[in-house]
Parts: structure tokens; sequence; C-alpha cells
């Protein structure tokens, strides 16, 4: 018997294999089910951010939000797969605390088994570390969290939290602004949304866009304080004036 499950999560299989959870407060997902949980992580986030950051020795990551952790382990395995000789400094807010304590009985793909120690410190304490890995979940507000951090900290972001209908303070022009104080200026920010609201807000906080595209997933898009080759750029300049009615959200 699976005791993950509670009056506030359900565990759910996605379409390449992997479960995500259903979040009955928020009445949404914590991946998309179309494209897996596990392929999300990957192909949307970890995998474009480390396209820009492989070559460094030590690397700080923000992932907003937890959750599930996917981001967080998917990192961990992609790097351990790809012989990445560096080090890992993850931070990340989650304000559902019963949600984290859970985690021991969740399912996780097989990619993640040999991480079982990992999930379980996590779960139980909140921070786990070793020679090569520093991992920090912070119980409460991440937009409390993040203001905490010193300027030109963070190297990546995961922008993850639940979309901007459901949890819109996380997607906010001002917090945008927070996470530009907390970056460097060559940080790159991924996340799964591409619509033009939260494009706009990362546009007037002085990002450039970028499209995440990939035949395992639906576009997604990349964000980067500088100019990037890497991916196809965004032409925010012709998007804001063929929508003028499009504004960015605000707290």
């Amino acid at each position: 018997m699976n005791t993950f499950n509670d009056e506030l999560h359900i565990m759910t299989k996605s379409a390449d294999g992997s479960y995500t959870a259903y979040s009955k407060e928020y009445n949404e997902h914590y991946h998309s089910t179309k494209d897996g949980a596990l392929n999300e992580s990957l192909f949307k986030h970890v995998e474009p951010a480390f396209k820009l950051k492989k070559m460094l020795k030590e690397v700080n990551i923000l992932d907003i939000c937890f959750g599930l952790g996917f981001n967080t382990l998917a990192t961990i395995y992609y790097c351990k797969k790809n012989a990445l000789n560096l080090k890992l400094n993850i931070f990340s807010p989650e304000l559902d605390t019963s949600l984290r304590k859970a985690l021991t009985d969740f399912t996780y793909p097989k990619e993640f088994k040999v991480f079982k120690h990992i999930i379980l410190e996590l779960a139980n304490k909140g921070f786990y570390y070793d020679a090569d890995l520093y991992i920090e979940v912070f119980s409460g507000d991440a937009r409390e969290y993040i203001r905490k951090f010193k300027p030109e900290f963070f190297d990546i972001v995961y922008q993850d939290a639940f979309s901007p209908s459901s949890n819109p303070l996380l997607w906010t022009k001002e917090y945008f602004s927070d996470i530009t104080n907390i970056i460097k200026k060559d940080a790159v920010l991924t996340t799964y949304s591409t619509a033009l609201a939260t494009r706009i807000a990362l546009y007037e906080n002085g990002f450039n866009l970028y499209i995440n595209k990939g035949e395992n997933f639906r576009d997604a898009t990349v964000a980067s304080l500088r100019e990037l080759h890497d991916f196809i750029a965004v032409d925010m300049k012709h998007k804001i004036s063929c929508n003028p009615h499009v504004k960015p959200l605000r707290d």
C-alpha cells in the first residue's frame, strides 16, 4: 500500500513512465503529465542549463520550488552520468513541509534509485551534503528565502513553480527583479513557461529570451542577462508590439 497519497497529494503516472503528483491545493500536477516528470526535469531544466555551465568547477543552483525534488535529483543524475567534475550547491524553497517529509514513500524513477540516501536525508532533515554536493531545502516562503542571498551568487535558476494562474507571486515582474539581484551576469534561468506575460516580466528585468526546443518535449524557455548563441532567440519587441494588451503579472 502506498502511503504517499494523502488529503493534499495524489501520485500520478506520467507519459514517460515516471510518476509525478497532483496537488489538490493548487489544482495542478507537479510536472507535465504529457512530457513526463523525468523528461521535463532533464530536457526543460537540467540539460539546457548545463549546456552552458558544464565547464564550471562549482555551480550554485536555485531550484524554485523543491516539490518532489526532480530537478535537484535530475541535476545530480545528469552530472554523474556525464562525469562532470564539479561541486554542486543547490538551494531550494518549499512551502509544503508535509510534502517533503512524505518523499520517503514516493515512487521515483529507476534513474534516482542510487540517490535513495539523499532523498531520505532531505525528507527527514531538509539538507544533505558530502564532498561534492550540498543541498538545502528551505521550509517556507520562496520570496522571503531568495532575499537572503548575496548579489551575483547563482549560476542557474530552475524557475519551476506552479503555474502563474495558480501561484502568481512567483511569476511577477517584482519577483524576477529579486532574482536578478542574486544571479551572476552570465547566469541562466530555465522554465517550462512560454506564456508571453512571463516572458515580458523577464524581459522588463533585462533578460534575453530564448526557445528551448527538442523532440522529446514541448517548447520551453531559457533566459539570461547576457546574449546566448546556443538557442533560438525570441523577438520580444515584435511579440510585444503584436500583443500590446498583454502585461506582466505584478505584486
